[in-house]
């Protein structure tokens, strides 16, 4: 009995302590208490209830004490001035035999001082101000400045509308020649060798013989100066373009180009030739 009371002396809590010292209405206050506890032993503190005074900013905080206790601390704000007396939660202490003891929270009281000073308690309404005078603008600056946008505006219209730069004439450039045919061929180009040399004929066709356009397929061509034209060398015609075609859609192989390309110049020749006869 002796121990027991004599650990109950050690265990007995402390109260509760205010900081700061004089706090306003707003303020954030820390209310604290220590609370002894025996080594090995753990404190926790209970949750504070919101009040219409005063309500509590977060959970409780426990830390260690220099002497070997603990110090709980809960922080809060107050809403109104004078004395505050706030219930406090019970506080347990936890043994690590899982003994567990629990102290009565008590009461924690502080005075609040209010923002609003002694010198206005009972403020009064005052009358209304006199309307403010407005400053008369000077309407030089508002003028300046429509003046310098309006002629930046007319910069700018004109530099959109300057005529068109005049670009120095330089030496003429001598028009080449038609390219020939073995120049293209050394490039590997057959098949512009042979487009060019169809080209050329059915150009000639169509000069002398209007029905048979280039718009025509070949088969149409041939058919139309086969009506026009019975005297034409028909079937020589006829190879010719079915060949240049070929090599033209690669789908001839090991051709030679160049004779069927000098046969195309001929026959235009031809063409041309009796084209111009008929037309007498």
């Amino acid at each position: 009995m002796i121990a027991g009371a004599l650990l109950l002396l050690v265990l007995q809590a402390e109260g509760w302590t205010a900081a700061p010292l004089r706090p306003t209405v707003g303020d954030t206050i820390r209310l604290e208490r220590a609370v002894g506890a025996p080594a090995g032993w753990r404190v926790r503190a209970g949750k504070l209830a919101s009040g219409t005074v005063a309500e509590p900013l977060g959970d409780a905080v426990v830390l260690a004490s220099a002497s070997g206790g603990w110090v709980v601390r809960y922080a809060v704000v107050a809403w109104r001035p004078g004395e505050i007396t706030l219930a406090m939660p019970p506080i347990w202490r936890l043994g690590p035999d899982g003994t567990a003891d629990s102290l009565a929270g008590g009461t924690a009281a502080f005075h609040v001082a209010s923002v609003i000073p002694d010198s206005v308690k009972a403020p009064a309404p005052q009358p209304a101000v006199a309307p403010l005078r407005l400053e008369r603008a000077s309407a030089i600056p508002v003028t300046l400045a429509v003046v310098l946008a309006g002629g930046v505006l007319l910069l700018l219209i004109g530099w959109r509308r300057r005529g068109p730069r005049v670009i120095a004439a330089g030496p003429a450039l001598a028009a080449e020649g038609e390219i020939p045919d073995s120049r293209w061929l050394s490039a590997g180009e057959p098949k512009a060798v042979a487009a060019r040399a169809t080209q050329r004929l059915r150009r000639a066709v169509a000069n002398a013989i209007p029905d048979a356009h280039e718009a025509l397929s070949t088969a149409e061509c041939l058919a139309a100066i086969e009506r026009a034209w019975p005297k034409a060398p028909l079937r020589d015609l006829r190879e010719l373009l079915q060949t240049l075609d070929q090599v033209a859609f690669a789908t001839a192989h090991g051709v030679e180009v160049a004779p069927l390309a000098a046969r195309a110049r001929t026959l235009a020749r031809e063409f041309k030739r009796d084209g111009k006869e008929a037309s007498r």
